[in-house]
């Protein structure tokens, strides 16, 4: 991997918390993503599911993680099984992680290879009063693809049609939210590359450039930085581009004149970062361009300090919602008694901010959460209003990642140029 190594008392400890939550009795397994195919013998770049990273740091497709707390047999409380290195992978992919070494990313004593995994199984289960299986629940996820985790249990079901199943998936909706100091530590390290990336573009950026070649500059400060690459597709949008809330084409140029939203992060050691800065093309905001700007980070300030712990979304979209009104109607974008008369079900600012406020960020951009569960020390929010016009070809997003902590908001991105002065002496030097 090209990130730095782990102390494995993070993937320790998350399983310990893990355990506690299970029933008594329970045999939990999950697995790894399967490497995604193309066309041909084409694969994409592998990504691990991120569950089983949180529990075990073992970031190799084909591995089997298995957690019984209650096992009468010591031995297989806690067992990863991983693929094994044969002489034509050698070869052809290079070595495979050895026991040893999974051993010591996991901080787990017991390693087998992938072919005992049956054999094991078929040998304790039957203590088993029930078995978690896990399975990607989330409120974006796209249900189209047969995952690993739906292969297995099929098979499992099949097998041993009688064991009663739990789901792994509220557990880990519930540890992972909270973050420990080391994974606070992760995201910030993803968080000062994505820095230098946005910094880089500073100077690079001017009329004629093309979006894509933003783009590289972008992916060559996270590659020389160890980043595993994009948390998420990158959206590079010029002029009216940046109306558009997920363009990622990122194929036109940009014109003297516009302005540039850029949304990307690095990702490091499978954690992400979230960053949107919105940029004069010839290091120049308009009045107008500035004004925008301006109402959309008094927004964006106003809104970080209510990232804090007992707050909700329900309470927290409200106030924002209130706060982006109010800019609204300064920019002349909406009127005031229309506001007033207004359906509470339907804002009128939903036209100009169509999208939500925050998100969870962890191991997946938008990481597993709960919208009814109130905001607690050590949740890691973005923070990304924005104000888009289309008839004016104006779109603005500013987005950092937020830590809540028991002093008030923590924010992650406070290094990385925000005002609007800032980035044009530094786009202009």
């Amino acid at each position: 991997m090209r990130y730095l190594p782990i102390d494995n008392s993070l993937f320790v400890k998350n399983r310990e918390n893990y355990a506690k939550l299970l029933k008594e009795g329970a045999l939990a397994i999950f697995n790894a993503n399967d490497i995604a195919p193309t066309n041909g013998d084409g694969t994409r770049p592998f990504k691990q599911n991120s569950d089983l990273f949180y529990l075990s740091g073992i970031d190799q497709e084909e591995t089997i993680l298995l957690l019984f707390p209650d096992c009468n047999n010591e031995k297989f409380r806690e067992v990863v099984f991983i693929k094994k290195t044969d002489e034509h992978i050698r070869v052809w992919e290079g070595d495979k992680l050895t026991k040893d070494q999974a051993k010591e990313v996991s901080g787990i004593q017991n390693i087998y290879w992938l072919d005992d995994f049956e054999t094991i199984l078929d040998t304790i289960i039957y203590e088993a009063k029930c078995i978690y299986l896990n399975s990607n629940e989330h409120a974006r996820a796209s249900k189209e693809v047969e995952t690993r985790d739906d292969r297995f249990r099929k098979w499992l079901s099949g097998k041993y049609p009688l064991h009663q199943l739990e789901r792994s998936a509220p557990i880990m909706h519930q540890l992972r939210p909270i973050k420990s100091t080391l994974e606070i530590e992760l995201i910030q390290t993803a968080c000062n590359i994505t820095e230098k990336a946005f910094r880089r573009v500073l100077s690079f950026v001017k009329p004629g450039v093309m979006e894509y070649e933003i783009e590289a500059e972008i992916a060559h400060e996270f590659t020389i930085n160890r980043a595993n690459g994009h948390a998420y597709a990158p959206i590079v949008a010029s002029g009216k581009n940046a109306c558009v809330l997920h363009y990622i084409s990122n194929n036109e140029k940009c014109v003297d004149g516009d302005l540039l939203l850029m949304d990307f992060g690095a990702e490091y050691a499978n954690y992400c970062s979230d960053l949107t800065r919105t940029i004069p093309v010839n290091g120049k905001y308009t009045q107008r361009q500035k004004e925008v700007y301006n109402a959309v980070l008094h927004v964006m300030k106003e809104a970080k300090k209510m990232l804090t712990p007992g707050n909700t979304f329900t309470e927290y979209n409200k106030a924002v919602g209130i706060l982006m009104e109010e800019q609204l109607i300064k920019l002349g974008l909406l009127d005031a008694k229309e506001v007033k008369e207004q359906n509470p079900d339907q804002p009128l600012y939903r036209k100009y901010f169509m999208h939500g406020t925050s998100h969870a960020l962890g191991l997946d951009t938008h990481d597993v959460d709960n919208r009814a569960r109130p905001f607690e020390t050590g949740m890691v929010f973005t923070c990304e209003p924005g104000i888009y016009i289309r008839e004016e070809n104006i779109g603005v997003r500013i987005e950092n990642d937020i830590l809540i902590t028991e002093k008030g908001p923590r924010d992650l991105m406070e290094k990385i140029p925000i005002e609007a002065d800032d980035i044009e002496d530094l786009m202009q030097k």
